[in-house]
């Protein structure tokens, strides 16, 4: 038994990405193993629930099987995408009354539910907002040890160095696009486009088409009947961090569909946003954002845009953009996931029972240290850095030229 019984609560926030069933399970399993007295429940879709008073309580027979949500995708306690600091947001939702704050509220709960360490699953939005309530609650006297778990398939948390659940979305994103690219064949001059997550960092597109270009390299060909490794390659990848001419690459490009009839490009959801922004602004239209104040991009359709953008230059017969987005986000942690996920929440509960707070993850500033970073120091729009050795050679086995580094943050 521990020395000190404690009460402890777990929430996933955000968009949904292949780690959060897992990382709940896994808590609940180690603290089972490790601190079998002290008390869990799971606030029933993240903030909200919180608001609400809402939760699942942690039985001796949820306990037993716990290791099994390691096999399912999405949060099985419920996410959603609520600011404690937006109370405008939080009156309009209903989880508020008018002249209550959000950050109060949930403070109120907290106390009332007897809770001395939160975990949250979530992005820099979910653990920033945690990281405002732990400071709210202590100038009000109550201790809360958060201890926050990195949730994002962009990889975009500084500084962190891998977010749990990427590398499966990316092996997801591969698996989606290898269905789609048949669709090659449904046209003469076919543009197909992939369009990827990641608002601000072009990891996950560039990982995606990594493990896509890989998966190819094993696979048999049929050249006499135009059954080839470039057909099928990936022709162009567009992401934040790379500067784009059109020009230049529709030039490129349209060699490329007049010698095979067909072109594939990966394009990350946050390429081109301020070309697209400003044209949407120009015609009067407007870019509707989320409770965080971020471009809303399911209603900008990055995808289409380029899609309209190559397919005249392109001379394209049929266009085809396809988002793997929600199908990668939303599957079960892979093995390598798995293992992160795991390393991660054993340094969680580790810091739960020696009242350290933090974000746990490889903390790129400090040598890439498994810890829990303090949280005034952890931030969004990580850029990806396409100097890396893996990048530039994925770029050249694709026949795309290096151009520009750009940094944008929306």
């Amino acid at each position: 038994m521990s020395q000190t019984k404690k009460k402890v609560a777990i929430l996933t926030a955000g968009g949904h990405a292949p780690c959060l069933s897992a990382a709940t399970g896994q808590l609940i399993v180690h603290y089972t193993q490790q601190c079998p007295d002290w008390e869990i429940i799971c606030y029933r879709s993240g903030y909200k629930g919180l608001l609400l008073g809402q939760s699942y309580p942690v039985t001796p027979e949820v306990r037993a099987q716990a290791h099994l949500l390691k096999n399912y995708g999405g949060s099985a306690i419920g996410n959603s995408r609520v600011k404690l600091t937006n109370v405008k947001d939080a009156v309009k939702r209903g989880l508020i009354k008018e002249g209550q704050h959000p950050l109060e509220v949930a403070a109120a709960q907290l106390e009332k539910d007897g809770i001395d360490i939160l975990h949250t699953v979530g992005g820099d939005d979910t653990n920033t907002t945690a990281a405002d309530l732990a400071a709210h609650l202590q100038k009000h006297n109550y201790k809360l040890n958060v201890i926050g778990l990195p949730k994002t398939i962009d990889n975009d948390i500084i500084p962190i160095r891998q977010s749990l659940g990427a590398d499966t979305a990316a092996e997801q994103g591969a698996k989606f696009f290898r269905n789609v690219v048949t669709e090659l064949g449904a046209s003469g001059r076919m543009l197909i486009v992939h369009e990827v997550m990641g608002r601000n960092c072009g990891w996950l597109t560039a990982a995606t088409a990594r493990e896509y270009q890989k998966s190819l390299a094993a696979q048999p060909w049929i050249p006499g009947l135009g059954v080839t490794k470039q057909r099928y390659s990936v022709h162009g990848l567009y992401i934040p961090e790379m500067a784009l001419d059109i020009e230049a690459e529709a030039k490129r490009l349209k060699a490329l569909m007049d010698q095979q009839g067909n072109i594939n490009l990966f394009i990350s959801e946050g390429a081109g946003l301020e070309e697209i922004i400003a044209e949407l602004t120009a015609s009067g239209q407007e870019v509707a954002r989320d409770a965080f104040g971020h471009v809303r991009l399911d209603t900008i359709n990055p995808g289409k845009w380029f899609a309209e953008q190559f397919a005249k230059k392109l001379g394209a017969e049929k266009v085809l953009v396809q988002k793997s987005g929600y199908f990668a986000r939303s599957a079960p942690c892979n093995e390598a996931d798995f293992k992160l996920i795991d390393a991660c929440v054993l340094k969680a509960v580790e810091c739960a029972k020696t009242g350290v707070t933090g974000l746990i993850g490889h903390d790129e500033e400090r040598g890439n240290e498994l810890r829990a970073i303090e949280f005034p120091r952890i931030k969004g729009g990580k850029a990806f850095d396409v100097t890396q050795p893996w990048f530039q050679d994925l770029l050249k086995e694709i026949g795309q030229p290096m151009t520009k580094v750009v940094h944008v943050k929306h």
